[in-house]
């Protein structure tokens, strides 16, 4: 008879409530000693919730939790870091005026008087060179790439000496090379027993990276299941309650007349170096021009110039055959132009202002929103009720913060607004990233419909399978210029890769 073993972490009857949600309801969850353990669920699903309880953030309302078989009772953050638990949020909890050591030892008992920060240096190198996690101690974080202040993150756990270490939404503004490195990282830890929490809803990097996985669908578990003895078919089902389509049927493409064409523009970066170099292109009614390239190659300056963002040093844009180079935002919104940019709560939405505002951002100005300088209560309300019907949106209610959406509904939100003016053309920039597979499914199917209702739509992705699942031609851009337009049925993806790459076709 093979001996038990004792979960490193237990969690017995945990429910959450927050005003008109309950958050966690009834979950229960084992994870062993050594073992990296994928939380999995749409967003919003309750997994960012239930590991802030563990980690001291939230006090359950129900339930209890067990570390190595003793209960405790956890009620801050410093408590759980004595106990061993360590969190590495999705936004990190960094001082960008600081250095590497100085946040390191942001927060700990000792030293009290003073900081011998020369010993914690090299301490910090050496635990940076046996994970892995390579970052300069002496350097300000402001100085570090997204990747690097994620080690840091780590850094700060293990200096801490966590044995339990929990991951929210790692990968999700890593490069994939940045995204092994941390794999390799998490793998040694567990080698050594340690144990690693992964709250993700990725299928492909749960599969590659997780021992078990338990999903999460509205605040309650729905399984936990043996990586090895399950599927990314089984676990998308688990987690939205229904059947997933990994492959749209986009039908025929029906292209119309010419909705946008660029000739021979130039634009600058904010660092004032050629961003865009001559870019020529077309967009016809009823098609989907989809953008490949890798970040940085002049796919921002370019939703910019057509949006108008950014001024072009040169060249023309012209939209439904009206040239509108360097007009303002509002003259090319006015054109029929919607815009879904990168930078959801930035640029998209406001975000302490309520659901309800956030929807009528640009079409307040006009019946039935207003009548004359005054807007129409009433039909505001019915209008953005439609909406949040229309498009699924799961808010508590219209007057929510629109901060406090999971990541799905807000990009719901805001398709829903910019769909709702009717556009002749939308610019859509990374309109999946950070979104689970349901709320991939449901932005693709809306972006594939825009398509067939006569839209022009402009797709900007680094996800060269979405560039080929939507798109009807495929142009890539590298160093800001254009390497060439190909009709996606004909594209392969070694060639557009080449091209990524800076080869010409």
């Amino acid at each position: 008879m093979s001996e038990q073993i004792t979960p490193a972490v237990k969690m017995s009857g945990i429910t959450k409530r927050f005003p008109g949600v309950v958050a966690n309801e009834g979950v229960d969850l084992e994870v062993q000693p050594g073992e990296i353990h994928a939380l999995l669920g749409e967003n919003g699903a309750g997994k960012s919730t239930l590991m802030s309880v563990l980690s001291g953030l939230y006090y359950p309302d129900e339930g209890e939790i067990e570390l190595h078989g003793r209960r405790v009772d956890i009620r801050s953050p410093r408590q759980a870091s004595e106990l061993g638990i360590g969190m590495v949020h999705q936004h990190f909890m960094l001082v960008e005026m600081h250095t590497v050591a100085e946040n390191v030892t942001l927060g700990l008992k000792q030293p009290r008087f003073r900081l011998d920060l020369s010993k914690t240096e090299a301490e910090i190198e050496k635990l940076s060179q046996q994970y892995g996690l390579l970052v300069d101690p002496r350097a300000y974080i402001w100085q570090l790439s997204v990747g690097e202040q994620q080690r840091v993150e780590i850094l700060k756990m293990l200096y801490r000496g966590v044995d339990i270490l929990i991951l929210d939404e790692p990968t999700a503004v890593l490069t994939p090379p940045e995204t092994e490195e941390l794999f390799s990282t998490l793998r040694r830890m567990a080698a050594e027993g340690r144990t690693v929490i992964l709250i993700s809803h990725k299928l492909d990097e749960v599969m590659s990276i997780a021992d078990r996985i338990t999903v999460l669908r509205a605040g309650k578990v729905r399984a936990t299941l043996d990586t090895q003895r399950t599927s990314k078919t089984e676990l998308a089902q688990l987690m939205v309650g229904r059947e997933v389509l990994f492959h749209l049927d986009k039908g025929n493409f029906q292209p119309g007349a010419v909705m946008l064409k660029l000739e021979d523009v130039n634009v600058l970066s904010d660092r004032g170096v050629p961003a865009l170099r001559n870019v020529s292109l077309t967009i016809r009614e009823g098609e989907i021009l989809g953008i490949a390239g890798v970040a940085g190659n002049g796919q921002r300056e370019l939703a910019e110039v057509i949006t108008g963002l950014r001024k072009a040093r040169s060249g023309s844009v012209c939209i439904d055959g009206c040239t509108l180079t360097n007009c303002s935002p509002r003259e090319i919104i006015a054109a029929g132009v919607s815009h879904v940019p990168e930078d959801r709560l930035g640029m998209g939405l406001i975000p302490n202002l309520p659901v309800s505002d956030n929807a009528i951002l640009k079409g307040y100005r006009t019946a039935p929103l207003s009548r004359g300088p005054f807007l129409d209560a009433v039909s505001i309300r019915r209008f953005v009720q439609t909406m949040i019907e229309t498009f699924g949106i799961v808010t508590p209610g219209q007057e929510t913060p629109i901060k406090q959406l999971s990541g799905g509904n807000l990009q719901k939100a805001l398709l829903a607004r910019e769909i709702n003016i009717g556009p002749k053309l939308m610019v859509a920039v990374h309109p999946t990233r950070g979104l689970d597979v349901g709320a991939t499914e449901s932005v693709q199917k809306t972006l594939l419909q825009q398509r067939d209702h006569g839209a022009a739509i402009l797709l900007i992705s680094e996800d060269l399978d979405e560039i080929f699942a939507l798109s009807d031609r495929i142009a890539v851009m590298y160093e800001g210029r254009i390497m060439d337009i190909v009709n996606a049925d004909q594209a392969e993806i070694g060639e557009i890769g080449l091209m990524m790459a800076g080869s010409r076709r």
